[in-house]
């Protein structure tokens, strides 16, 4: 029974999904131009994901093998790694390819009103959201069908998320790197120098900048959150003996194994129902007000968030489980939304942090840029904080399975709050398009809004998606230490593979930041040379007489990202297996440990300060300090320049890479057993 009410809730969330994207689709698509500039789109996006996929087929092929090898592994890790990187791949696919076909709807929709422009946007990144969820629990499903009866079950599904994993650190590397190329070119070429319009049609790089758009921010992300959902669940899963009766508090929290194994599918379902009526809930009027349309998208996320705290108690009860577990997934739920609106108020031009951002900016960009980078940083203190209270209160509640179901309880609501971020780039590409096909103001006004509303969002959906890698990667070490054998006596601080394992963890983080922004860095240099070779050789671009070459900016992010890409991620799967193997399972566990902390601390800052540097310009081109084509825009222009790898490349991969290290050792647990480490 309660497997079919998982399964049932998994082919629901996508029959719904199957429903919001017949309604986008149906919608009209614009003017003859529209339509051309939304096909480029679709064409570039689905070139470089092709290309971006058969890469990594290569790598999920090589580790796949490498799997089945390994005694101690097997062929059922490795069909399960295998499963879940399909499983990664198709949520991230589906979700981009109803973007590329929205985008152009949503811009023939804000031509009617602001209110259908929003419908339509957060619609399509409503099938991106119900999309990861369902294929999500579906795919773990798949697994228990298949492989429960099997006394190595627990030590099969880390496989799966492996798999899942190891798709998403390389998209949203490869994704990120091309997005931010793009980006990075158009705006220094275009507003800068040229000093024409975001967007304007004749810069070369725009139609780049728009694929990048649905390859970074849509594909990436679905990979990146459908991983953090599978993780979280697997990691709840496996300290199921935790659950069962808990030395630590001296009680049992769920009747049995089989009740502790289901907690986490049957919340993870509730919460796809709380999200689809959430979604629905949606509705905003036609005010150009960043508040209307913020409290608009609250009142769909706070309805779901407590919906599923009321399925969460009922599933609770009726599982004949502690209440102690009910606490902790409320936990990880309130934790989930104080998270978000922390975020929030560092990002949005709407509070104070960013407008002293946009202040800033009167005196160059030295100073917007110490502003902005100051902001990222102080910004990490409140989740930070948040998420050291939700670990205290679950662990009091349930053990270390009350933080695991406390990751979960945060990621229950995953399928309206992945909409709130999928349905951004979806505005951004409208406001291009509209921009780009000579539309009145009056419709670029609206786009504007809902792009502006966009940046925020998806902000608030990666300082969300952040907190809940924190508490996923903690229960993932969990369960690891508990595979391997690892007690509270194990480890010692004046053990030398202790310190080396956290130093090491510690320094991970930051080579990791230091390789994706240097190849963003790599890639906008071809982009800039590029565009400036463009205008410089054609000169009728700028009085219209000569069309810009598009199709060349898109093909060398193309060729970059996808080069640029492989080395962090092959680093990132290689050094807790050498990490493990020289120093052994306690100094690996420290390597966890250093990573985590460190990793949570950059990500935050990185995707606050950049989101707030974004919002910092376009408060600016609302006509603050001098507006569009002002000293102060200029300078707004060059700190969203540097924020931009921040914020979409470096900072979201980090919460990728922390889980994936934690759950590689999960998955190689087995072989480290009573291993004691080379050195």
């Amino acid at each position: 029974m309660n497997l079919f009410l998982v399964i049932l809730s998994g082919v629901l969330g996508l029959a719904v999904a199957g429903f919001l994207a017949y309604y986008v689709l149906k919608q009209p698509q614009g003017s003859q131009k529209v339509r051309e500039i939304s096909a480029a789109i679709k064409e570039g996006a689905l070139a470089f994901l092709g290309r971006e996929y058969r890469i990594m087929a290569i790598v999920i092929v090589v580790v796949a093998i490498v799997l089945a090898v390994v005694p101690a592994l097997g062929w059922q890790v490795s069909a399960a790694f295998v499963f879940g990187a399909i499983c990664s791949g198709l949520a991230g696919f589906v979700g981009m390819s109803i973007a590329i076909r929205a985008n152009s709807r949503t811009a023939a929709a804000a031509a009617q009103s602001l209110n259908h422009g929003l419908r339509v946007s957060f619609r399509s990144g409503s099938v991106m959201g119900l999309s990861v969820v369902s294929i999500g629990i579906l795919g773990l499903s798949i697994l228990y069908l298949v492989f429960g009866s099997d006394a190595n079950f627990l030590a099969i599904i880390p496989g799966y998320g492996f798999g899942a994993s190891s798709v998403a650190i390389f998209a949203r590397i490869g994704g990120g790197i091309f997005t931010k190329a793009a980006d990075t070119g158009a705006d220094i070429v275009g507003k800068v120098e040229k000093g024409i319009p975001e967007d304007d049609h004749r810069n070369a790089a725009v139609v780049a900048d728009f694929v990048g758009d649905n390859v970074g921010d849509v594909a990436g992300m679905g990979a990146d959150l459908f991983e953090s959902y599978v993780d979280a669940i697997i990691a709840t899963m496996t300290l199921g003996m935790i659950a069962v009766f808990s030395t630590t508090l001296g009680i049992s929290l769920v009747p049995d194994t089989e009740t502790a194994w289901f907690l986490p599918l049957l919340v993870a379902a509730g919460g796809i129902l709380a999200s689809i009526i959430g979604i629905f809930v949606i509705r905003v009027g036609e005010k150009l007000q960043m508040k209307a349309l913020l409290n608009a998208l609250r009142k769909g996320t706070f309805a779901a968030t407590i919906l599923s705290g009321i399925f969460a108690f009922l599933i609770v009860y009726f599982m004949d489980a502690s209440m102690n577990v009910f606490w902790a997934i409320l936990t990880g739920l309130i934790a989930g939304v104080l998270i978000g609106e922390s975020t929030n108020y560092y990002t949005s031009y709407v509070y104070k942090p960013t407008l002293e951002i946009s202040k800033a900016s009167q005196t160059g960009a030295g100073t917007n840029i110490v502003s902005g980078f100051a902001n990222g940083l102080m910004s990490t203190f409140i989740p930070i904080v948040i998420i050291v209270i939700a670990i205290l209160v679950a662990y009091k509640f349930g053990d270390m399975y009350g933080i695991a179901i406390a990751g979960v309880g945060m990621l229950a609501t995953l399928g309206i709050q992945d909409a709130t971020d999928a349905y951004g780039p979806v505005a951004d590409n409208a406001g291009g398009i509209v921009e780009m096909s000579g539309q009145p103001e009056e419709i670029r006004n609206r786009t504007d809004a809902l792009d502006s509303l966009g940046n925020t969002t998806a902000a608030t959906g990666k300082g969300y998606a952040i907190g809940a890698a924190g508490l996923t990667a903690l229960a993932l070490l969990f369960s690891y230490t508990q595979a391997v054998g690892i007690s509270a006596s194990d480890i010692s601080l004046l053990d030398p593979h202790v310190v080396a394992g956290l130093f090491l963890g510690g320094l991970l983080p930051a080579v990791f930041c230091a390789m994706t922004l240097k190849a963003v860095g790599r890639s906008s240099f071809s982009i800039v040379n590029e565009v400036r070779r463009q205008f410089k050789e054609m000169p009728g671009i700028m009085d219209n007489t000569e069309k810009p070459d598009y199709a060349k900016c898109v093909d060398i992010c193309t060729k970059d990202s996808l080069k640029e890409m492989v080395l962090p991620g092959v680093i990132t799967i290689v050094s807790p297996v050498v990490v493990g193997i020289l120093l052994g399972p306690v100094a690996l566990g420290a390597f966890l440990i250093g990573a985590i902390i460190t990793g949570l601390v950059l990500a935050i800052t990185f995707a606050n300060a950049g989101g707030s540097w974004d919002n910092a310009k376009k408060w600016v081109e609302t006509g603050a300090y001098g507006g569009k084509g002002s000293d102060a825009h200029k300078a707004a222009v060059v700190g969203d320049t540097v924020g931009d790898p921040m914020k979409d490349t470096s900072g979201p991969s980090l919460n990728i890479m922390i889980k994936l290290i934690s759950i590689i050792a999960l998955v190689i647990a087995p072989v480290l057993v009573g291993f004691s480490g080379l050195l």
